[in-house]
């Protein structure tokens, strides 16, 4: 039980840990200007001013700006999931 608890803290300190990490990326990522300032578009030539691909669409970048919630939702998921293999191995589940 004790190894349990102990490794599912762990996870969860380093999980929480690299929240900031990941959201710092992503809003990097999902910004609408390029390295040198130029707005990015989907008729943005690449070649000229480089720009993701996946800036191509509106709702790519959505979907993109979501990953910390559900990285997040995943930490709260493992939290639940080690709470309640202890207690079901205390018998108390």
């Amino acid at each position: 039980m004790i190894n349990r608890l102990i490794g599912g803290f762990v996870a969860i300190l380093i999980g929480v840990s690299l929240i900031g990490p990941i959201a710092t990326q992503v809003a990097s990522t999902a910004s609408l200007t390029n390295a040198t300032g130029t707005t990015c578009t989907a008729t943005t030539d690449m070649a000229y001013a480089p720009c993701a691909l996946y800036l191509s669409s509106t709702w790519s970048t959505t979907v993109l700006r979501m990953v910390p919630g559900f990285f997040a939702l995943g930490i709260l998921g493992i939290g639940i999931a080690v709470t309640y293999g202890a207690l079901s191995d205390a018998g108390v589940v």
